[in-house]
């Protein structure tokens, strides 16, 4: 490989650490919602996938994604809004 394309200053930043509860904690699916969003504003979306178990539009989490969207937008978090209306998309939802 050409040293042109190598760049021996690149340290990354941290993976994101996904800290979920559960699986069968009453929150997991509103927390794995949640992980997912900040995976995908993180340019993460197959580590919070793998850390889940659910794939990026699931149907199973559009209603916790709802809620996450509903406040986003009353708290004026446009990334964050913007992020749930995608993953609502994905899921068939808007």
């Amino acid at each position: 490989m050409s040293r042109a394309f190598v760049n021996e200053d690149a340290g990354g930043a941290p993976e994101p650490d996904y800290r979920l509860p559960d699986p069968e904690s009453d929150y997991y699916e509103e927390a794995a919602a949640w992980a997912l969003i900040q995976g995908a504003d993180a340019g993460d979306s197959l580590g919070a996938e793998q850390a889940t178990g659910y794939r990026w539009g699931d149907p199973l989490l559009a209603d916790e994604v709802e809620k996450i969207l509903g406040a986003a937008e009353e708290e004026g978090r446009s990334r964050v809004a913007q992020l749930a209306r995608r993953y609502l998309r994905a899921a068939g939802r808007r």
